[in-house]
């Protein structure tokens, strides 16, 4: 059964509303002996994902504590539910399955069934994705999901690789990225001033800290303790559970609320994996998706709250800035990223979705 992602979009924004309303998370197509099977599978607890006919594999570069490797394992588990037991998803964490890029490659050639992976690798296949991994695109968790979950917005950008054997079944939220260093805290941007902070390796990233008042060192996740401690680099930029359970917080104990990033992660797979699911499974999966997304979001909420306080715990300082500054600085960056008239009508109903 083929899905498009424009009706995998619609699917998610009706079952969204109807969850926001206290309804229940319904199937798109209307199968009652789908929704019959979940219900007396969900009751009698019987069913294990673990020990399903068909276990789907999902690559993730994280460890098995993240809000998304929770979400989508329990995704899993409702799947197992649904299908009686057909079909499940199992949730591979740290890289198990090969880096980001090397499971982008291995969904493509369909050796893996799927993958989340974070927003700005999906630009080397449609340049168009980097509207949402612009600074201050979203300004919250909530515009955020509201976005991703438009079909309006999302259905053709989001359909546009499956052509290179991409499909993206949903965005994700990945965190809000802030600034955090050794120093001082920040407030404007001339408080970075002279200050070398870590950033994702790339061109966009280098530009925007620059913008930001800093100046951009791309390393390695795995580099930045030690860079900070020695000296090479003042500072990174991530979100709070990143800053607070690498421990950075024990080298870079300011950590300002810049709200700079706030780029998607996404659940993608090959769209002949998809095509080639049985039908049950393909239905459960994509009724039970959405369901997986509100968890996802209401974990984040839990997990920055923990880690924050844990963090302060250590000795971290958490301070608010000037986000107005923030924003005038990196508007350049920005009017210089929509190069084309698709990128400005994305970017605009991004922003319009916010009011």
């Amino acid at each position: 059964m083929k899905r498009t992602i424009l009706t995998v979009a619609a699917a998610a924004a009706t079952t969204l509303t109807l969850a926001a309303c206290g309804g229940g998370f319904e199937s798109p197509a209307d199968s009652g002996d789908t929704a019959d099977t979940e219900s007396e599978a969900a009751d009698s607890g019987s069913v294990s994902a673990a020990d399903a006919e068909t276990v789907y594999r999902v690559a993730f570069n994280q460890n098995d504590q993240h809000p998304q490797f929770v979400s989508i394992t329990n995704l899993g588990q409702r799947i197992a539910e649904a299908t009686d037991g057909m079909c499940s998803l199992e949730v591979y964490p740290n890289e198990t399955l090969g880096t980001q890029k090397d499971t982008i490659e291995l969904v493509q050639a369909g050796t893996l069934d799927f993958a989340i992976i974070a927003g700005p690798l999906l630009e080397n296949f449609n340049t168009d994705f980097a509207v949402f991994n612009l600074p201050y695109t979203f300004d919250s968790q909530e515009h955020q999901r509201a976005v991703l979950d438009d079909p309006e917005i999302t259905g053709e950008l989001f359909a546009s690789i499956e052509d290179q054997n991409i499909a993206v079944l949903a965005g994700m939220h990945g965190g809000i990225r802030n600034v955090y260093n050794s120093i001082q805290p920040v407030n404007t941007p001339e408080d970075l001033d002279g200050m070398k902070i870590r950033v994702i390796e790339s061109d966009t990233n280098l530009r925007m800290m620059e913008l930001m008042g800093g100046s951009g060192s791309p390393m390695g996740q795995g580099e930045v303790y030690t860079a900070i401690q020695s000296g090479v680099i003042d500072g990174g930029e991530n979100n709070p559970s990143i800053f607070a359970n690498l421990k950075h917080d024990e080298v870079a104990p300011y950590y300002s609320y810049t709200q700079h990033l706030m780029f998607p992660d996404y659940l993608i797979s090959n769209p002949s994996v998809l095509e080639d699911m049985d039908p049950a499974c393909n239905e459960a999966l994509f009724a039970e998706l959405p369901a997986a997304l509100v968890e996802e979001g209401q974990l984040w909420v839990e997990e920055v709250e923990a880690s924050t306080a844990a963090a302060e715990e250590a000795g971290a300082e958490f301070n608010e800035v000037d986000l107005e500054a923030f924003r005038e600085a990196v508007a350049p960056l920005v009017e210089e990223s929509l190069t084309n008239e698709t990128t400005q009508e994305l970017y605009d109903k991004v922003r319009a979705a916010a009011e």
